[in-house]
């Protein structure tokens, strides 16, 4: 039995502030000098590089879609115990409480994860252009899934004390706390553009002031001692911390595997890192916008996801590590923006040219749960894998496959695999499934 505080932020619907106030409360708690872990339902890689700011370590993501319902509590544990213990762990939830895969009954919602982590609820309400009616949200909420234990609420855009009042007096109606009360104000703002915000890792001054400005903005509207005393009567959960040591073996070498960082490629799991590491991996991060070259002795590279589509003329300016990944002859995984900055060209601006396709932003979003089959052997995964990934791009490549695809799914092939490379859209977590981990570096070895 693992004993650890703790609650989930979620909210009826997006926009009602809850990756405003999570963000916040990790930083006012940590501020309080308390040991803090956040993680986010969903797929998310954006807010997650928030919490991390806030918290001081690693943000991480608990989606049962990607990984399993039977990994969401150990890798809870997993992230509170690494670097260090965690004294209370703050779970952001997605879209509306009980949103999940379309057409699966809520299956990866907040509510779903929550039940799956056995955490008490605090629901963030935007209670704009409402007063006692927000009780009545409360209530329905609370009732659509009576095994979510909605255990207070936050009041968001509050207008006026007299409009606090009202909120505060009909919440006493329906038996459910008021933790904290948040007056309107665009004195915090966090930027966004075509795929939602805009990640702390590319404005990294402004978002540490930010996430600074929103842990006092908790801190004096937030009754902080009222959200522990919440957290605590989390029961014990009975599971054993996710560890990648037993996901995986270690090869007998030590391959230099090279992971893309920097502003131009910010989405990756953690995890993915600790599953090449656990697998033997030498991992080294570099930075395709201002490092000259591959880390010294690299035998593989994994590029994840990121905006390379708003970085374009810096990547195809650093002309030394593109003509290098032109001709390196190691295993390659890149997903998404990995594709992009693969491809002959974004926007008419020269890439690496490894992938036979040209790349331009489309005039709507991609995004959703995929269920995919390798068409065939790959560094990451053989003929036949069936995964579970999730799309979320507004860009297209042309032509979308290559004579062998890295992918199928929804009835079309995706991606592009050829000997030693896989390059697709499809974003997977490889806690889900580690053997692309022990594959990677299988291929790094040979």
């Amino acid at each position: 039995m693992v004993s650890l505080p703790r609650v989930v932020v979620a909210a009826p619907a997006s926009g009602h502030g809850k990756t405003m106030i999570a963000t916040g409360l990790l930083a006012a708690l940590r501020a309080r000098g308390l040991e803090v872990s956040g993680h986010k339902v969903g797929p998310d890689y954006i807010d997650p590089g928030y919490h991390a700011l806030a918290a001081g370590r690693p943000g991480r993501n608990l989606d049962p879609w990607l990984v399993g319902e039977q990994r969401i509590a150990p890798l809870l544990l997993r992230g509170a115990a690494t670097p260090r213990p965690a004294d209370v762990a703050v779970v952001e939830g997605v879209m509306g409480l009980h949103d999940g895969a379309v057409g699966r009954a809520g299956f990866a919602s907040t509510a779903h994860v929550a039940r799956l982590v056995d955490a008490p609820v605090v629901l963030v309400l935007d209670t704009t252009a409402q007063g006692r009616s927000a009780a009545a949200t409360v209530l329905g909420m609370a009732a659509f899934d009576p095994a979510v234990r909605i255990a207070g609420v936050i009041l968001n855009r509050v207008g006026t004390p007299r409009h606090e009042r009202l909120l505060r007096e009909a919440m006493a109606e329906v038996d459910v706390p008021v933790l904290g009360s948040v007056a309107r104000s665009d004195a915090v703002v966090t930027p966004s553009r075509h795929l939602g915000l805009i990640p702390a890792a590319e404005r990294s001054t402004e978002a540490t002031a930010i996430v600074g400005a929103l842990g006092e903005l908790v801190r004096d509207s937030v009754d902080l001692d009222a959200v522990l005393e919440l957290a605590r009567t989390a029961p014990d959960l009975d599971v054993e911390p996710w560890d990648p040591a037993r996901e995986v073996t270690a090869a007998g070498a030590a391959p230099v595997v090279a992971v893309a960082s920097g502003a131009a490629f910010t989405f990756n799991y953690v995890e993915t890192t600790e599953l090449l590491r656990a697998a033997g991996a030498d991992v080294v991060g570099f930075d395709p916008l201002s490092d000259p070259s591959l880390p010294p002795g690299t035998t593989g590279v994994v590029i994840g996801g990121g905006f390379p589509e708003l970085h374009a003329e810096q990547l195809a300016g650093n002309r030394g590590l593109l003509a290098q990944l032109a001709e390196f002859d190691g295993p390659i995984a890149a997903e998404c923006a990995g594709l992009l900055y693969l491809c002959k060209s974004v926007d008419g601006v020269a890439m690496v040219g490894r992938v036979d396709a040209a790349a331009h932003l489309a005039p709507t979003l991609t995004l959703g749960y995929r269920e995919a089959v390798a068409e065939a052997d790959s560094p990451v995964a053989a003929a036949g894998d069936r995964v579970r990934g999730h799309d979320f791009h507004r860009t297209v490549t042309d032509p979308a496959h290559g004579r062998v695809a890295a992918w199928t799914y929804d009835g079309a092939r995706q991606g592009f695999a050829a000997g030693r490379l896989h390059a697709a859209y499809l974003h997977t977590h490889w806690a889900g499934h580690p053997a692309a981990a022990q594959r990677f570096v299988a291929a790094c070895v040979a």
